[in-house]
């Protein structure tokens, strides 16, 4: 009898052992990723682009269900709806990126609690003006701007050494400014330092006023190449797309004209003839990495609910491309002693306008 009773119990052992182990890989590899986008189209080349690439790559490399939605708008309202769709449709972990999100994530996270929410570039809020209320399902994601801009701004002020620079934003917005100042304050710092003569005047800092007129990005690109800029660096999205298109033209017919990409790496996306693009560099956040990021905790189990994170140069979440054929070896070798004594925290960059242009 004690024999068969210790034969019952481990068998018993045995059974939930294997009932745990078994719901827990049902739980990851059932586990559908969606996307609810942001202003413009799922291949803006910028931050949806971007969002949209790591959460291919991840359920590409989890085996994972993905999709994304287009809301008809941007308003509450109708991010509410995709999420409502994504959710309905059994899509139990949601990214989205941009700060317009930040009321229907604070919504969405209490009404749907079985669901994840990953929000870039902002934080849970009941409206606009409160304070930030990130949910036990949510996650808010930041990065350091100022920083990938600081490392671009060195890197085009060491290839290009003297001459006209330029900025154009899209809408006047903190990871938008930020990409600004830290663009300034790395030309400040090459100019002071590395022997560099780059000019960034008040003229040629301009905030578009959205992130989807093409035509306008094409419009204020003419008009700061035609003042003798030599490169302009857009954190604009589609304003920017034009601003390449401008760029692409000119070099065709000869003249000089280069843009800084943002947010991802753009150089193909300025690709002009053949392998030739008019991307100098690109000032990233690593996007694609923070959602991949996400997903890969998620189904571990270590989901950082509740918490505010920060991608910055020391956990490797901004930067430029670690390659680019129009950067120069000797500009690559000085940018990465740069970035070091950024790691080192030798060199600090603001995230505050300060004495700044705009």
């Amino acid at each position: 009898m004690r024999k068969k009773t210790i034969a019952l119990v481990l068998s018993a052992l045995m059974v939930t052992g294997l009932v745990g182990c078994g719901s827990g890989e049902k739980a990851a590899t059932d586990l559908k990723v969606g996307m609810v986008t942001d202003s413009g189209t799922i291949d803006d080349k910028s931050f949806n682009e971007g969002t949209w690439t790591g959460v291919q790559n991840v359920t590409k490399d989890l085996k994972l269900k993905n999709k994304y939605l287009q809301p008809d708008g941007e308003t509450h309202a109708d991010y509410m709806v995709k999420i409502k769709d994504m959710y309905d449709a059994g899509f139990k972990m949601i990214v989205t990126p941009g700060y317009k999100f930040e009321t229907a994530i604070f919504e969405s996270q209490g009404k749907y609690k079985d669901a994840k929410f990953v929000l870039l570039d902002g934080a849970p809020k009941e409206t606009l003006e409160s304070q930030p209320s990130v949910g036990s399902n949510s996650v808010a994601i930041f990065f350091a701007e100022e920083q990938s801009g600081f490392i671009a701004g060195i890197a085009t002020a060491i290839e290009l050494k003297e001459g006209k620079l330029g900025f154009i934003g899209g809408m006047e917005i903190p990871p938008v400014q930020k990409f600004n100042w830290g663009f300034q304050q790395g030309v400040a710092y090459a100019n002071q330092n590395l022997g560099t003569k780059m000019e960034l005047t008040k003229e040629n800092i301009v905030y578009q006023g959205t992130f989807s007129d093409v035509p306008a990005g094409q419009q204020l690109a003419a008009t700061m190449y035609d003042r003798g800029v030599k490169a302009i660096f857009c954190s604009a999205g589609g304003v920017g797309v034009g601003a390449i298109n401008e760029a692409k033209s000119r070099v065709a017919s000869g003249k000089v004209a280069w843009v800084i990409g943002v947010d991802v790496d753009q150089y193909t996306h300025g690709i002009y003839e053949g392998e030739k693009s008019v991307i100098l560099t690109s000032a990233m956040k690593k996007i694609d990495k923070a959602t991949y990021d996400m997903v890969v905790k998620e189904t571990k189990g270590e989901f950082p609910g509740g918490e505010t994170v920060i991608y910055d140069i020391k956990n490797d979440g901004v930067g430029i491309p670690e390659k680019n054929p129009n950067l120069s070896e000797p500009t690559t070798t000085k940018v990465k002693e740069v970035v070091e004594k950024l790691k080192a925290g030798e060199i600090k960059v603001s995230n505050e306008k300060g004495n700044l242009e705009r």
